[in-house]
C-alpha cells in the first residue's frame, strides 16, 4: 500500500521559514533559529551551581513546547527535503528493503510460530504451521493494527499447549503496552485487555489457563503509572483483568521491579527483581505448595542472575558470580546455599544460554563476533556448532525434551539466514535463505585493533568495498553505542547496504560499557568510569584517520539511545574532529536524567547519579546538555527525537538542540527532527523506518560533501 504522508511535513504551512543562502548545490541554510526562552534556573550541586536555562522543555506537553517543536521541524524538514539526493536515496532504501524475511521459528504444541515480511510490509505478520514443511497461515497481522501502521506488536507469547497466543500492542511508540489473547485454531481473540503494562512479558501455565505479568497501577488519570513499580499479577484467559489475582509485590524496597517466568513444569514461578544493569535478585514460588510463599533465593545483590531452566527442584542460571565472563551453574532449591559449577567460565564472554534438548547451548562472543558451543546437562563440552563466518547467531531457544532449535546468522553484508539445528547429530540444515538485490561480494569486512586513551586494545569492525583506496577522502560513518552490558555485534542492515553503495565506509567499535568481553568490559564504561567509552571512540575516529580511511572533514558519527549520548559527548569534546553528527534519541541531561521516570532511574546502575557527589562531578564533565561551549564551531549536525518516547524523554534533545543552536559559532546548521506517531524505536513501520533513513544520509551526503 503507499506510504502515508509523513506527519511533520503535513505542518509545514503552519509558520514561516527563515532561510539564507544554501551552499553550492544544497538547500538553504537556516538564517535563525527558533527562539528558545532561556530562564534563570540555578540548581546547587554539592555547592556547585549549575544553570539549567531550558528547564522549561521539561514539560513536553505545554504549547510552548509544541511551538517550538513545530518550529523545528519547519526548518529541519525542507532542507533535508532540499537536498540534492535525497529522493534517490529514499528509491534505493525502498529498493533494497523490499526482500522477504522470516523471524526465527519457535515450538509450542506441535505447532510451529515464526514472523515473515513479504518486503514492505510495515509490520511483521505472525505465522503458524503444522510443521515446518507443511503450508503456513496468518495467525496476526499487525499491520491491520491502524491505518497509519503505527500501531505495532510489541510482545508475545505462546502457551505450552499451543492453544492460546498471548500478545501486546503499543500506539504510536510508546513503550505502555496492551495484552489481548487470541486462539490459534480459530484466529479470534478473546474480550481480554490487560492494560498499564511496560517491558513484560506473558508466562503462561503449561495447561493454558492463564498467564503471569507485570504491570504499574493506575494512575488518577485513567492511564498507568510510570512512577510506581510494577507487580505482579494473574490473568485467567477469558475473564476481565479486574478479576486478576495480585501474586507478589515487593514490599522492601522502593525502586525494584518483580518480572515472573513459569519453570517448564509449571511448578515454580521464579521471580527476577530487577534494578539496574549490574545485579538483580531471584526468588521463587512453588505453585503447587498451599499458601503460595514466595521463598528468596537470590538477595546478595552480589550479580547478575538469568535463569535458563529447571529439572524439578534443581534451577540452572546464567551468572556472572565469581565469573565477570560468566558461567553456568545448578542450584538445588532445597540447599541453594550449595551450587554447582556445569559450565565453566571460558575465555570469550558467554553472552546467554539456553536449555535444549537436555543440553545447554552457550552463545559466546569471541572479539564480538558469535561463537556457539553445545553442552551436555553436565556441562561436557559436545561440539561447536559452525557458522558460516565473522557475525551474529541468535535464537537456540525451545524446550528440555526438544530434539530440534533454530537459529539465525548474519553480517553486515550478508541478511539472516534461518537454520535448523538437530540437538542429538549436530546436523545444521538451511531452512530459509533470504535474497537481497546486493552484490555482497563486492564488499569487505575486516576487524581492526587500536589503543584507547589509556592504553586500553579496542575492536572495531570496518566494512568497505573491496576496491577503496585509502586516500584518507573517503566519507566514513562512525557507530557506537558502549552501555549496559550490551554489545555492538555485527549485523544485517538495509540501510548500512545504502551507505556502503553511496561509497561509504562503515565503521562500528565495540567500546567500554558492553558486554564484549564479559562484565569487567562492562564495569569499565560506568559510573565515574563513563569517559572511558569517550576515549574508546574518539580514538577509534582518530584510527580511521590515522590509516587514511578518512579525514575529519569526511568523518561521521552515529548512535542512538545511549548511543546518542556518546556521540552528544564526543561532539562535544572533540567537534573539529567530526564533519557530521547524527544523535539519536538520546539520554543528554545528565544531571536529571533520572527524574523522567522510575525506568530511567533504573540507568544510574550505569550512570550513576547526580545525587551522589563523585557521581555529580563525574556526570557533569560529560553531560551533553552541560558542556555546549558558546562560540564553538560545532559540525553539522542532525538531533533526532519522537514526542511519544516515553522511554528517553525527548527533552533531552530539546534541551541540547536549543543549546547547541544558541551556542553555533559557525554556519554549519544544527537541526532538530521531532517525529510524531513514534517513540523510542521499536515498532517503527517500514515507511517511516525509510523516510528518517533517508533524512540521514541526504544530512550526511550535503554534510561531508560527497
Amino acid at each position: 500500500m503507499p506510504a502515508p504522508v509523513r506527519i511533520p511535513r503535513a505542518l509545514l504551512p503552519l509558520l514561516p521559514m527563515t532561510l539564507i543562502a544554501c551552499q553550492e548545490g544544497g538547500p538553504p541554510l537556516p538564517a535563525a533559529y527558533p527562539e528558545a526562552r532561556r530562564v534563570e534556573q540555578i540548581d546547587d550541586y554539592f555547592g556547585a551551581e549549575v544553570a539549567d536555562p531550558y528547564r522549561w522543555m521539561e514539560d513536553v506537553e505545554s504549547p510552548e513546547v509544541a511551538a517550538w517543536v513545530e518550529a523545528e521541524n519547519v526548518i529541519a524538514v525542507p532542507f533535508l527535503d532540499g537536498i540534492p539526493g535525497r529522493e534517490r536515496i529514499k528509491d534505493r532504501l525502498t529498493a533494497l528493503w523490499n526482500y522477504e524475511r522470516f523471524g526465527v521459528p519457535w515450538k509450542e504444541g506441535g505447532l510451529y510460530f515464526f514472523t515473515r515480511n513479504d518486503g514492505l510490509q510495515d509490520q511483521d505478520v505472525v505465522y503458524v504451521a503444522e510443521s515446518m514443511d507443511s503450508e503456513p497461515r496468518i495467525l496476526l497481522d499487525p499491520n491491520g493494527f491502524s491505518d497509519d501502521a503505527t500501531v505495532a506488536l510489541a510482545g508475545m507469547s505462546v502457551s505450552p499447549d499451543g492453544r492460546f497466543l498471548a500478545y501486546a500492542t503499543s500506539d504510536g511508540g510508546t513503550d505502555w503496552t496492551t495484552w489481548h489473547v487470541r486462539e490459534v485454531a480459530s484466529g479470534r481473540d478473546l474480550p481480554d485487555t490487560v492494560a498499564f503494562t511496560k517491558f513484560t512479558s506473558a508466562s503462561w501455565l503449561p495447561n493454558g489457563r492463564g498467564f503471569f505479568y507485570s504491570r504499574h497501577p493506575q494512575g488518577p488519570d485513567g492511564e498507568g503509572d510510570g512512577q510506581a513499580q510494577v507487580r505482579i499479577y494473574f490473568h485467567s484467559a477469558g475473564t476481565p483483568q479486574a478479576d486478576d489475582e495480585l501474586v507478589y509485590e515487593v514490599d522492601d524496597s522502593d525502586t525494584r521491579d518483580p518480572f515472573g517466568t513459569v519453570t517448564e513444569d509449571g511448578r515454580y514461578l521464579v521471580i527476577e527483581i530487577s534494578e539496574g544493569y549490574d545485579a538483580n535478585g531471584v526468588y521463587y514460588r512453588d505453585l503447587g505448595a498451599p499458601g503460595g510463599r514466595v521463598e528468596r533465593l537470590f538477595d546478595a545483590w552480589d550479580a547478575l542472575y538469568t535463569f535458563i531452566g529447571n529439572e524439578g527442584p534443581v534451577f540452572f542460571f546464567h551468572t556472572n558470580k565469581a565469573a565477570p565472563r560468566n558461567r553456568i551453574v545448578a542450584v538445588d532449591i532445597r540447599t541453594p546455599g550449595v551450587w554447582q559449577e556445569v559450565v565453566p567460565e571460558a575465555e570469550e564472554a558467554l553472552e546467554s544460554a539456553s536449555y535444549v534438548g537436555g543440553h545447554f547451548v552457550g552463545r559466546y562472543l569471541k572479539d564480538a563476533s558469535s561463537l556457539v558451543r553445545v553442552f551436555s546437562r553436565s556441562g561436557e563440552p559436545i561440539r561447536d556448532v559452525p557458522l558460516p563466518g565473522i557475525g551474529s547467531a541468535s535464537g537456540f531457544g525451545g524446550h528440555a525434551d526438544d530434539t530440534e532449535t533454530f537459529f539465525s546468522f548474519e553480517s553486515y553484508t550478508v541478511p539472516p539466514t534461518i537454520y535448523r539445528y538437530d540437538v542429538g547429530s549436530g546436523q545444521v540444515s538451511v531452512i530459509r535463505e533470504t535474497r537481497v538485490d546486493f552484490d555482497a561480494g563486492d564488499y569487505v569486512t575486516v576487524q581492526e585493533f587500536y589503543i584507547s586513551e589509556d592504553g586500553t586494545r579496542v575492536p572495531m569492525f570496518i566494512t568497505h568495498r573491496r576496491d577503496l583506496e585509502k586516500t584518507g577522502q573517503n566519507p566514513t560513518l562512525l557507530y557506537g553505542y558502549g552501555g549496559f552490558n550490551l554489545a555492538e555485534v555485527p549485523y544485517f542492515s538495509v540501510p548500512r547496504l545504502v551507505w556502503l553503495e553511496m561509497g561509504g565506509v562503515f565503521a562500528s567499535a565495540n567500546l567500554r560499557g558492553g558486554s564484549e568481553y564479559g562484565e569487567a568490559w562492562h564495569l569499565a564504561g560506568t559510573k565515574t568510569r563513563k569517559q572511558n567509552v569517550f576515549d574508546d571512540f574518539i580514538a577509534g575516529a582518530q584510527h580511521l584517520v590515522d590509516q587514511g580511511y578518512t579525514s575529519p572533514g569526511k568523518l561521521a558519527i552515529q548512535g542512538a539511545s545511549n548511543g546518542g549520548l556518546l556521540v552528544a559527548a564526543v561532539l562535544t569534546q572533540r567537534p573539529e574532529l567530526f564533519g557530521g553528527a547524527l544523535p539519536a534519541v538520546g539520554v543528554l541531561d545528565m544531571l536529571r536524567y533520572h527524574t523522567a521516570n522510575l525506568n530511567a532511574r533504573q540507568w544510574s546502575s550505569d550512570y550513576g547519579l547526580s545525587e551522589n557527589e563523585e557521581e555529580f562531578r563525574a556526570l557533569l564533565a560529560y553531560s551533553p546538555v552541560h558542556n555546549v561551549r558558546e562560540g564553538t564551531c560545532y559540525p553539522p549536525t542532525l538531533i533526532t527525537t519522537a514526542d511519544r518516547d516515553n522511554r528517553v524523554a525527548p527533552w533531552h534533545s530539546f534541551k541540547f538542540g536549543a543549546a547547541l543552536q544558541h551556542a553555533q559559532g559557525c554556519e554549519n546548521p544544527i537541526l532538530v527532527r521531532v517525529e510524531t506517531r513514534a517513540g523510542h524505536g521499536a515498532g517503527k513501520p517500514t515507511w517511516m523506518r525509510i523516510e528518517e533513513v533517508a533524512d540521514d544520509w541526504a544530512f550526511l551526503k550535503w554534510a561531508l560533501k560527497f
